[in-house]
């Protein structure tokens, strides 16, 4: 079987199902400091809503949408920064967020921690690498 080449793309909007969009939202925005970057409804009557929110600086976006056939939760992205150590240390200053105690470094790995948001969604802070 032969495919033919993929075009030229990139990763632009990672998903997460969550079960309270405006929740969602100020837990990004208001508790970790992310921007809003698109709210939008649609759909026959407007009965639909399109959320996205970012790190500032950064080209992706995360869609915040109701849970797909499901429950919400269980998805992970990673985001770069560039010191993990003192991401670490702003986040747990805000307090009230699901974190990690303290970064890990594994063998072969960078330096990284998880925390979680409302809904059990992952985020990685990952060292940016060179």
């Amino acid at each position: 079987m032969t495919t033919a080449p993929a075009p030229q793309a990139s990763l632009a909007t990672a998903m997460f199902g969550v079960s309270d969009q405006d929740a969602a939202l100020s837990f990004y925005t208001d508790t970790l400091g992310w921007e809003l970057r698109g709210d939008a409804r649609f759909g026959p009557d407007g009965e639909h809503r399109w959320l996205e929110v970012a790190p500032p600086g950064s080209t992706a976006r995360l869609a915040l949408n109701p849970p797909m056939g499901g429950t919400p939760g269980g998805s992970a992205i990673g985001v770069e920064v560039p010191d993990v150590l003192a991401e670490h240390a702003r986040l747990s200053s805000v307090g009230g967020i699901d974190l990690d105690p303290a970064p890990n470094q594994m063998p072969g790995a960078p330096l990284l921690f998880a925390l979680r948001d409302p809904d059990g969604n992952h985020i990685w802070i990952v060292s940016a690498t060179d």
